[in-house]
C-alpha cells in the first residue's frame, strides 16, 4: 500500500464518524470546571467577569461557563493557533498533534506551552495536566473507542469543546470560522478580542479577493493524497470556498461531500491549471506528491502538471480556523501570481 494512501483514508474516515462523535455526546449536559472541592474553593474566590455565565451549545452538548475556563488542553494544532491568536497563552496548559508549522507571529508562544503527544493524547495524559477545559480540532479528539469521549470528560469534571467543523454540518463556509472565533472569544470572556480577530482575518480576506476581482476563474484540483485514485476536496470543503475567494474553482466542486475519491480519469478530462497539494504530517512529504503527479504519463497533458503549476496548503490553513484567511491570499498569488506583482 502506497503511504500516500493511509493517511487520508484515516482522516475521511474520522471525517465521516465526526456526526456519530456528536451525536454520541447529545444528551450530555456540563458546567464548567473540575469537581474537586479545592477547585470550587478556587472559582468561589475569583472575580466573575462580567458577561458571564455564558451557555454555549456545542455539538449537542450544552455547557453553561459560571467564568472562562483557567486551564486549557488544546488536541490538533489550529484550535491552539486560534487560542493564541485570542492572547490566551496563559490558559493553555498543553497542545498536542501538530501537523504543519506554527504561524510564525505564533511559534514562540506556541513552543512555550508543554506539548502533551505527537498525535492524540490519552484520556490519562490529559487528566494529569489537570484542565478544566479541552478544546478539540477534529472528531477524533474525542474517541469514544480510546476513551476520550466527551462523557468521559465531563465524568471527570472537565469541560469540553469541538470545532464546529464536525458536528455534523453538512457545508463549511468561512462564516464556520469567524463563528467558531467568536463562540471562543464568548466563553473565554474575551469578545472585543474575538470580534478584533474576526475584522482582521476579514480584511485579508477581503484584500485578496480584491486582487483578482475580474480575472477569470482558474480551474483548481485539491490533491489530498491518493496513487490509485485521488482523495480530494468536495464542494462542502472549506478549501472549495477559499479557492473560489482566491479567484479558482475547484474541478471538484460537484462533489457532493467534503472530501472524497475521484479517478485519475476524471482529473484527466477536467482539465485543471493549477494544482492544491495539501501538507500535513504523515501524508508523505510535499516533494514527493509532487514527483508522484509529475511522473504519472496519464497525467502528462494535464496543464497543471505539464506546465508544473502547484500551490502548496498546510492543512491547518484549510480548517475551521485562522489559518483559513491567510489561505485566501496564498491561493490568490498562486492563481494570479500578475495581480501580485
Amino acid at each position: 500500500m502506497s503511504p500516500l494512501l493511509t493517511p487520508a483514508r484515516t482522516r475521511g474516515f474520522l471525517r465521516a464518524t465526526a456526526a456519530a462523535v456528536a451525536l454520541s455526546s447529545v444528551l450530555l449536559t456540563t458546567g464548567c470546571g473540575a469537581s474537586d472541592e479545592s477547585g470550587k474553593d478556587a472559582k468561589a474566590t475569583a472575580a466573575v467577569p462580567a458577561g458571564f455565565p455564558v451557555t454555549i451549545d456545542n455539538c449537542g452538548v450544552r455547557t453553561t461557563y459560571d467564568r472562562p475556563p483557567s486551564r486549557v488542553v488544546t488536541i490538533h494544532q489550529h484550535p491552539a493557533e486560534l487560542m493564541l491568536a485570542l492572547g490566551l497563552k496563559e490558559r493553555m496548559v498543553g497542545t498536542a498533534f501538530p501537523d504543519s508549522a506554527v504561524l510564525p507571529e505564533l511559534r514562540k508562544n506556541y513552543e512555550a506551552i508543554p506539548e502533551l503527544a505527537k498525535k492524540e493524547p490519552s484520556f490519562e495524559k490529559i487528566l494529569d495536566a489537570e484542565p478544566d477545559f479541552v478544546y478539540g480540532g477534529y472528531g477524533s479528539a474525542f474517541a469514544e473507542n480510546e476513551g476520550r469521549s466527551r462523557k468521559a470528560f465531563a465524568d471527570a469534571g472537565i469541560d469540553t469543546y469541538l470545532n464546529r467543523e464536525y458536528c455534523g454540518k453538512k457545508r463549511v463556509t468561512m462564516e464556520d470560522t469567524y463563528d467558531e472565533i467568536r463562540t471562543i472569544g464568548e466563553v473565554f470572556g474575551v469578545p472585543d478580542r474575538a470580534d478584533e480577530l474576526v475584522a482582521d482575518l476579514e480584511g485579508r480576506v477581503g484584500r485578496a479577493a480584491a486582487e483578482v476581482a475580474g480575472e477569470p476563474e482558474v480551474p483548481v484540483f485539491v490533491y489530498d493524497s491518493g496513487d490509485k485514485s485521488a482523495f480530494t476536496a468536495g464542494g462542502k470543503s472549506l478549501g472549495t470556498e477559499l479557492i473560489r475567494l482566491a479567484g479558482g474553482e475547484n474541478v471538484f466542486a460537484d462533489l457532493d461531500d467534503v472530501f472524497g475519491d475521484v479517478s485519475w480519469e476524471q482529473v484527466v478530462a477536467r482539465k485543471p491549471e493549477v494544482i492544491a497539494v495539501y501538507d500535513y504530517a504523515d501524508a508523505g512529504s510535499v516533494e514527493k506528491k509532487k514527483t508522484f503527479l509529475l511522473s504519472q504519463p496519464a497525467l502528462a497533458d494535464v496543464p497543471a502538471v505539464r506546465n508544473k503549476r502547484f500551490v502548496v496548503l498546510p492543512l491547518t490553513a484549510t480548517l475551521v480556523g485562522i489559518r483559513s484567511a491567510y489561505a485566501v491570499e496564498d491561493l490568490a498569488r498562486g492563481l494570479h501570481p500578475e495581480s501580485f506583482r
